[in-house]
């Protein structure tokens, strides 16, 4: 496979397909019928997820499963045939016959042959199991510790230094939270996932930067660490129940008007942040924004330009830079990347395959010429395909 950059280049969205025990390998046997089992049923295996079949993964057995880049047009905005999601797939492939997406030396050989030295590795169907336990914290959290030791077992959060799997981090419990990271440090993660939006609990939602959160925060802080972003099945994906479009987010399942509604958890996210002083408080976090895109970003610009020219008094500096100190952003291919050099700057931008999933690149390296399509030169591109991931995969003394 011949690369399409005449360097080793870092990958900030890769995905594994996740072992059919993930989640069950190392359950507390107290929460192993509240969190997830599998079912045979009508003949297919399902997944239950607090004891209720889930859907966000149509197939979570991930056999068969798509080719890599699959969709990749379709998600370009083409699709002048109008074909349904399930023709775009076209072949699908055994997962027997694809052991890189479930063993990490594979994966390895893999990425030997990609040109790729090392990646970020996100799960596939862990983004989407918070949402469906969020009413039972207790299972939840067995839940994610589980899933977070297989994790580690199977793919490790620093393996040889080109593999870094990033732990789930649930914040519906603050102390387990704590736990679950300084467990996490002890194992040299580098990357900590969350995902954006509020923190809701049986009792309602509640800031992720709140007050409670602090001993969470100070010590990812101290420990220099790169918090990721990354979008998946979340409050802000029920907000489409309001509108009669079904309460469970589904993916690969066609609907224009998902696509076109304005909220946006990444967006809240970050100003949520800035609008309380979080990093004031915490000057050595650095946090990514992977595979949501970048649109957003311009949209919070346009915000922060006004509220910071209505109330200065309210931020402890101009909120626009300090999001570009502490904030890289990794946009989607198809995205507007030369507006976005301009922002926010070509040293916070990461190059994302979202490889092997069906609307990323079948060839990660193939990112290049996106770049180069907005004339990004030859050093800017090897900041984004190289040297700002890297950068983030060391922790940074506070």
């Amino acid at each position: 496979m011949a690369s399409h950059v005449d360097f080793q280049y870092f990958d900030c969205d890769n995905h594994f397909y996740e072992a059919l025990d993930a989640f069950t390998r190392h359950i507390d046997p107290a929460y192993a019928k509240r969190a997830m089992q599998w079912a045979e049923i009508g003949g297919k295996q399902r997944l239950l997820v607090g004891e209720k079949v889930n859907r966000f993964i149509p197939n979570p057995t991930f056999d068969p499963v798509s080719k890599p880049g699959a969709l990749d047009e379709y998600f370009r905005g083409r699709n002048p045939k109008g074909a349904d999601t399930r023709e775009l797939f076209g072949e699908l492939d055994r997962i027997a016959d694809r052991p890189e997406y479930r063993d990490r030396d594979a994966r390895i050989r893999l990425m030997d042959e990609q040109g790729m030295q090392g990646a970020i590795f996100l799960p596939t169907l862990g983004v989407g199991m918070e949402q469906p336990l969020l009413n039972d914290p207790p299972a939840l959290i067995a839940a994610f510790r589980a899933f977070n030791r297989w994790m580690q077992e199977d793919w490790g959060f620093s393996y040889k230094e080109r593999i870094f799997a990033a732990p789930i981090l649930t914040l519906v419990d603050p102390e387990a939270a704590v736990a679950e990271l300084e467990w996490a440090l002890e194992q040299d993660a580098r990357f900590i996932l969350m995902l954006p939006g509020p923190v809701m609990t049986p009792a309602g939602g509640r800031s992720p930067v709140g007050p409670e959160y602090e001993p969470l925060w100070s010590r990812i802080n101290e420990a220099g660490v790169t918090v990721v972003y990354h979008g998946g099945d979340s409050f802000y994906s029920s907000y489409q129940k309001h509108w009669g479009e079904g309460a469970q987010m589904e993916a690969f399942r066609q609907n224009p008007f998902r696509s076109i509604i304005s909220h946006s958890a990444i967006q809240d996210q970050f100003a949520n942040m800035l609008a309380h002083g979080h990093f004031a408080r915490f000057p050595n976090l650095r946090i990514a924004s992977i595979e949501t895109g970048s649109d957003w970003v311009f949209h919070l610009h346009e915000k922060l330009t006004k509220s910071f020219g209505q109330t200065p008094h309210a931020y402890p500096e101009d909120p626009r830079e300090t999001f570009k100190r502490h904030v890289w952003v990794s946009p989607f291919y198809e995205d507007e990347l030369g507006e976005l050099k301009d922002l926010l700057g070509v040293d916070r931008i990461l190059m994302g395959s979202d490889y092997p999933h069906a609307e990323g690149l079948a060839d990660p390296s193939s990112y290049i010429k996106d770049l180069r399509n907005f004339d990004y030169s030859d050093d800017e591109a090897h900041l984004v395909m190289r040297d700002n991931g890297l950068e983030l995969a060391q922790r940074r003394t506070a």
